[in-house]
């Protein structure tokens, strides 16, 4: 399972403050609710591509000795099963669906040139998927503007709540995934399982 890692900065200052081990340790279980620290489980690496940079970032992750099940803790800046930050998405979505630019032109506002447009295409079909839920979820957080679809309400909203205070909040506390959680994961972000002998239609 996947939480948000309460750290605030760039990556670069988050490579840093990673390096202390006993920093930021789990003292529960979001799974299991067992009410005692949970062991360092070590970390594992992923890419990242934010605003200006790309490389790999280290996650770090814990062990529930009552459950035995692992926790990572990803920073903020970052979206669970995607390498692009979600600030890099919340630029190229709002260039792309408020603003009205082309893909080419959307993925130069969020300072990506070059990037394929199928990427594009992929980001923007599964936001306005979800458009409505994101919506629903931000009505409290956000007063509701004016807009004539749930796509628009939705980016304006995540705007003036900011696109990382909006991503801590879905995820954080709601466990909605900016851009729709994969197939293969259950909503709640964790990864489907059948009983022996079944199978996905």
């Amino acid at each position: 399972m996947q939480i948000l890692h309460p750290f605030v900065g760039s990556p670069q200052q988050y490579a840093e403050h990673i390096l202390d081990p006993d920093r930021d340790r789990l003292q529960h279980c979001p799974l299991c609710q067992a009410r005692e620290p949970l062991w360092a489980h070590g970390f594992y690496c992923r890419t990242l591509v934010e605003m200006g940079w790309e490389g790999a970032i280290r996650v770090r992750r814990f062990l529930c000795r009552v459950c035995r099940r692992t926790i990572s803790l990803l920073p903020q800046f970052a979206l669970p099963y995607l390498r692009f930050s979600v600030v890099v998405i919340c630029q190229f979505l709002s260039a792309r669906l408020l603003q009205g630019r082309t893909l080419v032109a959307a993925a130069l506002t969020a300072g990506q040139a070059g990037m394929p447009y199928q990427r594009g295409q992929f980001w923007v079909r599964r936001f306005c998927r979800q458009a409505e839920a994101l919506a629903a979820a931000l009505a409290d957080r956000v007063p509701a503007p004016p807009a004539a679809d749930f796509v628009t309400r939705a980016l304006q909203k995540i705007q003036a709540r900011g696109a990382i205070a909006s991503h801590r909040f879905l995820l954080g506390q709601l466990r909605m995934h900016l851009l729709g959680w994969p197939l293969s994961l259950a909503p709640a972000g964790g990864r489907v399982s059948l009983p022996p002998g079944e199978v996905i239609p």
